[in-house]
């Protein structure tokens, strides 16, 4: 007997729930650590819980036991199919489980389930489409490093790039570089160890710093220029007609509208809701049957 629903979104930053009744009236919100499939099974479903338990809580209600529970996820890296497998042979004995990626949800929660396209750019990217015909379309989240463009990680990795030139010398110092090279160590023997350490969620810390300097530095404002010219590859390839609404969603999707073409820009649309929503929606009509 499923008695709660819930909808999660989870990345390589942090995990977000909503918590509903079966009758899908929403009760409580709820976070967690990441859940981005790349960082580990374990530590998915440990920021799943966590998050969940954030969200009785604020609901105040016992929690109970997940048999009683539907739950819908959109998270990062469901696209390798060995780690969806392994995440879904390990579920800790919920009533109902629907695994779909982060863009699958943040589609759904934007656009209220009617055709858009959304391109999400949050610690990584991915663009999605639901066309009026009924069919999807994706693009991006090839992941990190060789994919999710404009994503936070692929930010960072070049806020990286900058500074090892300028520690060099091969390009001139800033305020920016300074920021970086401070959030990495300081000195070149500290960021060589904070590089081989560093994850995708790592290199993503870095992209609030570029946001902040974008306004007065160069090398900034550049490397948000190419970020929203990635944005807008993503939103042609998803929709060449340039028909249906775009909507930017994740962390960085405010930032970026300033880097979009104008026409790219003409036609974006504030999000309806979030991923964690489109998770939620997701979960309550898999319950229905549709």
């Amino acid at each position: 007997m499923i008695e709660y629903l819930i909808g999660v979104d989870g990345g390589g930053t942090g995990t977000r729930v909503r918590l509903a009744r079966a009758d899908g009236s929403q009760l409580a919100q709820g976070q967690g650590g990441p859940s981005g499939l790349s960082l580990g099974i374990a530590q998915a479903w440990n920021s799943v819980a966590e998050a969940l338990a954030s969200a009785f809580g604020a609901a105040g209600i016992a929690q109970p036991a997940n048999a009683s529970i539907a739950i819908g996820l959109g998270l990062a890296g469901v696209h390798n199919p060995l780690w969806t497998e392994q995440f879904l042979a390990a579920d800790p004995g919920f009533g109902t489980i629907r695994l779909e990626n982060d863009g699958f949800t943040t589609l759904m929660g934007a656009h209220g389930g009617k055709p858009g396209t959304i391109v999400a750019i949050g610690t990584g990217s991915v663009g999605q489409a639901l066309l009026a015909d009924g069919s999807q379309r994706e693009v991006g989240g090839w992941g990190f490093p060789t994919g999710d463009e404009a994503g936070g990680g692929w930010i960072g990795l070049r806020a990286i790039a900058h500074i090892e030139k300028v520690i060099d010398g091969r390009a001139p110092h800033s305020t920016f570089a300074q920021a970086v090279i401070d959030a990495c160590g300081g000195e070149r023997n500290a960021i060589q160890v904070w590089i081989g350490r560093a994850t995708q969620t790592a290199f993503a810390s870095l992209a609030p710093l570029v946001v902040a300097h974008a306004d007065t530095c160069d090398t900034a404002r550049a490397i948000l220029a190419d970020a929203g010219g990635e944005v807008a590859l993503m939103a042609h390839a998803l929709d060449p007609s340039g028909q249906l609404p775009l909507a930017l969603c994740g962390g960085l999707g405010v930032p970026l509208r300033a880097y979009l073409p104008p026409d790219l820009l003409a036609r974006s649309v504030a999000p309806l809701g979030d991923s964690a929503s489109g998770a939620l929606r997701m979960i309550e009509l898999h319950v229905r049957g549709h």
